[in-house]
């Protein structure tokens, strides 16, 4: 049976390794970096942050999107929203031919459209449970770009509704990843969970 679902890349890290340097490599920043992350012109000094950029997750995320579209580029292509809330980032998969599907108003994503022939590529954020089982009944091809930190606290909210308590997630209720993370208990009968963003929504 054909494998349908990948999580690990396609090894293609080499073949995409001179276009990702090409749309995201700045020798601007490798000056300042060699310079002690400093660069002094006139009157005015710039430091740049030492840790600064993609996190591990974002630069994997980004990666998989273009060995994807190398490992498949005659098919359609479609990805659950953005793969990271970077408007280049995301104008370059779609400028690679990428379709990013958007949410309707009330928050959630229509996957009619997919055909079993298709790619749709799953974001450093996740996806709902529900979203994830409806696109598996499509039959595409999912390449999963979640974050493993991402899955980490999955396993975590999975615990706390098989044992039976309440998940509280920290986070903004409207939020791809907090939707994607709270959505793990509804996996589990009478899973349950909480979102609060601060301190004043855990006195309400």
């Amino acid at each position: 049976m054909e494998q349908t679902y990948f999580r690990k890349g396609f090894g293609l890290k080499r073949e995409i390794a001179g276009t990702l340097s090409e749309d995201y490599h700045s020798q601007l920043v490798d000056r300042i970096r060699s310079a002690n992350y400093t660069l002094q012109v006139g009157d005015l000094t710039f430091r740049l942050a030492k840790e600064f950029g993609f996190c591990y997750g974002v630069d994997r995320a980004v990666e998989y999107a273009y060995e994807s579209r190398k490992k498949f580029p005659d098919k359609r292509i479609f990805l659950v929203g953005e793969i990271i809330h970077n408007p280049h980032v995301n104008e370059k998969l779609e400028d690679m031919g990428i379709t990013i599907l958007r949410p309707g108003a009330d928050g959630r994503f229509e996957f009619q459209g997919i055909r079993s022939e298709d790619v749709v590529l799953i974001p450093a954020f996740g996806v709902r449970a529900a979203d994830f089982e409806a696109l598996r009944a499509r039959g595409c091809v999912l390449v999963d770009t979640t974050c493993g930190s991402v899955l980490s606290v999955w396993k975590r909210v999975e615990r706390y509704a098989m044992d039976g308590f309440t998940a509280v997630v920290h986070g903004k209720h409207y939020h791809e990843e907090t939707k994607a993370t709270a959505s793990q208990v509804t996996k589990y009968e009478g899973g349950r969970y909480l979102v609060v963003r601060n301190m004043e929504e855990t006195e309400l």
